[in-house]
């Protein structure tokens, strides 16, 4: 899986994507993630990518020009049948569960993201030059870097080899490896130690049967307490 990021702040991006498994899933030749600068795009000594909305209105919009560049750049505009899915994070979007992560898995092998910013993104840009605005919640955010970050771990984390342990993959919370239906979460987890003694005097044990042994017994045991 290939995928494209447009942001005005690559360096928070590269952090956020280059460690832990996502980077050794880039290291290991399990995902590429290509990050892009929007502002080489820009044409200005100021490296402007936004502007004052038409008509009046708070705040700025990022403009259409750099990233209808950065899209011809990079191969993903114009379309054509072979072209990358473009989507364009913003709080109005389509909102990202697990099942839109499956998908992406299932049906593209490369995807664009152009992260927004400031008060939104002149509406030419969802008009000719996306597919899909994305949403990570109903709330929102100064940027779109970090939903950019969660649509990559997301879906990265369902690619063969990326988590190095597909029973961590299958018993996971709405997975559907797992054969749980997609409102059914996870059960308690324990490790060492078995008891923990805190300084005021309390002790909190692990549950008694995940330490018999008994595996037949454990596995009811996990079936009846998904949170």
């Amino acid at each position: 899986m290939i995928f494209d990021i447009i942001t005005i702040f690559p360096e928070q991006v590269r952090a956020m994507l280059d460690h832990s498994i996502l980077g050794r899933a880039q290291q290991a030749g399990k995902i590429t993630i290509n990050i892009h600068d929007l502002r080489q795009w820009t044409e200005d000594k100021r490296k402007t990518v936004d502007d004052k909305p038409f008509g009046g209105g708070p705040g700025m919009l990022m403009m259409v020009e750099p990233i209808y560049k950065a899209l011809k750049s990079i191969n993903a505009y114009p379309k054509t049948s072979n072209s990358p899915r473009v989507v364009l994070t913003a709080a109005a979007g389509n909102p990202w569960n697990q099942q839109s992560a499956q998908r992406y898995v299932a049906e593209y092998d490369r995807v664009v993201i152009i992260c927004g910013h400031y008060e939104g993104v002149d509406h030419r840009i969802s008009e000719h030059l996306i597919d899909e605005e994305i949403s990570i919640g109903n709330y929102v955010l100064t940027g779109g870097e970090l939903a950019a970050g969660v649509m990559i771990d997301s879906i990265s984390r369902l690619i063969p080899g990326v988590l190095g342990n597909e029973e961590s993959l299958a018993e996971e919370s709405h997975n559907a490896l797992s054969g749980k239906s997609e409102t059914e979460k996870e059960y308690p987890q324990y490790t060492r130690p078995a008891e923990f003694e805190t300084d005021e005097g309390e002790t909190w044990p692990v549950p008694d049967i995940l330490l018999s042994g008994n595996h037949g017994e454990i596995q009811h045991w996990k079936d009846n307490h998904g949170r």
